[in-house]
């Protein structure tokens, strides 16, 4: 097939000097923030910060959900800088989307601890989580004095776990396994759950990677039809969080299905404060870290993504249709269509990606597998019969726009075994992790 190219693979390559203009900071560890010479760091905002008008002033000892739908959300991650003017490259005016991955109780709340927080949370305070986890975009201005939000834009925005539909395009959606008492169609999603690292579309959209959705959803799966599906994604009926106590969609015995409506990648238009968040499936469905888009040669979009658990996959989407720099409103549904791989890497060091498309190889109904919605809601399992290579917790992948070569970054694996390290994971007990070069074809 077209899609299946290879790639040399340089670990550590030496590369030429960096054409950054400023001087590097110390590589060292201290107990206050470190910046290059001539940079100063600011607070722009904090947790409960107003982001929309009507905001409450933020009280620690007096939390609602509403007020907090309305103030800045909790542990941040992907941090997005958009340029206002759209389609513009000012660099001191411009939208801050943030990620908020997740929370943490027993620092919100007075009287949690990390051991009886699920125990002992109200409904109240769970609502609270659910309303500080999703997404923040505010308008930002570089003053004389420094950075500030600008209050009251009409581009300021929350998007939460708790209220913010959602929409789901793609082969998954409307299919049987997405529906729910809540939404028959299988097409309507209620929020987004810890979004981790992203990317930002050529278009002017931001994405956002849903990864370890695993943690919030309660009840046993043993004897649900999704029993192995959720095995392999780590759902085991022991929630991280108390929301499954309070709310019918996180208790996968009541709802057995609400999980496959998590583990996508979100595309959300910044520029748009009215537009609605859509979930788009032929991304795939694991734990997604990063949304990495590049141009290719040929005018199509590239996407890359790792599945940020050990000895899981690196992934790419490369679309079916081309990028229009012309007309941007012609690229609102590239990510719709194009086939999504994995990577499977030989002991050469060259790397081939095989397409995730139903029908090919084992990718049948003699394995589970109906439609290629199948396909895309188990990614994993439909990975693991094609033989991918399991890496070392996949993280960021990013790319060298001047050169086109394209960086993993692996986080750690303390669990692999001297037998089976590879040149590609070359360390057994990895506690440090390594990055991974890829090279385009024709390059050495």
């Amino acid at each position: 097939m077209a899609l299946r190219r290879r790639h040399h693979i340089a670990m550590a390559a030496a590369q030429p000097a960096s054409s950054l203009r400023f001087t590097s900071p110390p590589h060292t560890i201290a107990h206050y923030q470190q910046v290059s010479p001539g940079h100063r760091a600011q607070v722009l905002i904090r947790w409960g910060d107003k982001v929309l008008r009507d905001a409450p002033v933020f009280d620690p000892r007096q939390q609602h959900a509403e007020a907090q739908e309305m103030q800045f959300g909790y542990n941040n991650d992907f941090v997005a800088f958009m340029p206002l003017p759209r389609g513009s490259t000012n660099s001191t005016h411009g939208l801050l989307c943030v990620n908020q991955e997740y929370t943490n109780p027993e620092l919100m709340f007075p009287g949690l601890t990390k051991t009886n927080a699920v125990r002992t949370m109200t409904r109240e305070q769970a609502e609270v989580e659910m309303a500080a986890h999703g997404h923040s975009i505010i308008e930002i201005r570089k003053e004389k004095a420094g950075w500030r939000v600008v209050e009251g834009s009409p581009y300021n925005r929350r998007i939460s776990a708790r209220s913010t539909p959602m929409t789901i395009a793609g082969p998954a959606a409307g299919h049987d396994r997405l529906k729910t008492k809540a939404d028959p169609t299988g097409r309507h999603i209620i929020g987004t759950l810890n979004n981790c690292a992203g990317g930002v579309t050529p278009w002017g959209t931001v994405l956002i990677a849903e990864e370890n959705f695993n943690d919030y959803f309660g009840g046993d799966p043993d004897g649900l039809p999704e029993a192995a599906s959720y095995k392999r994604l780590g759902i085991k009926g022991k929630s991280a969080y108390a929301w499954s106590r309070f709310f019918e969609r996180f208790d996968i015995e009541k709802a057995p299905n609400e999980p496959n409506r998590f583990g996508w990648v979100v595309e959300i238009d910044p520029y748009d404060p009215k537009s609605v968040p859509v979930k788009r499936s032929t991304l795939g469905r694991f734990k997604h870290e990063a949304a990495t888009c590049v141009v290719a040669p040929d005018g199509r979009v590239v996407v890359y993504s790792g599945d940020d658990e050990a000895f899981e996959y690196i992934y790419r989407f490369v679309t079916a249709g081309q990028y229009n720099p012309k007309n941007l409103a012609a690229n609102r549904n590239l990510l719709d269509e194009g086939i999504l791989s994995v990577a499977r890497f030989d002991e050469a060091g060259t790397l081939c990606w095989l397409p995730l498309v139903f029908g090919h190889g084992p990718l049948t109904p003699a394995n589970g597998f109906q439609s290629q919605a199948d396909v895309l809601i188990d990614t994993r399992r439909a990975a693991d019969l094609l033989g991918a290579t399991p890496m070392d917790r996949p993280e960021d992948v990013e790319a060298n726009p001047v050169n086109g070569r394209v960086y993993v970054m692996l986080t750690n694996n303390t669990t692999r075994k001297p037998e089976q390290i590879s040149k590609m994971n070359p360390r057994a007990s990895n506690a440090y992790g390594h990055i991974l070069e890829l090279l385009p074809p024709g390059t050495q």
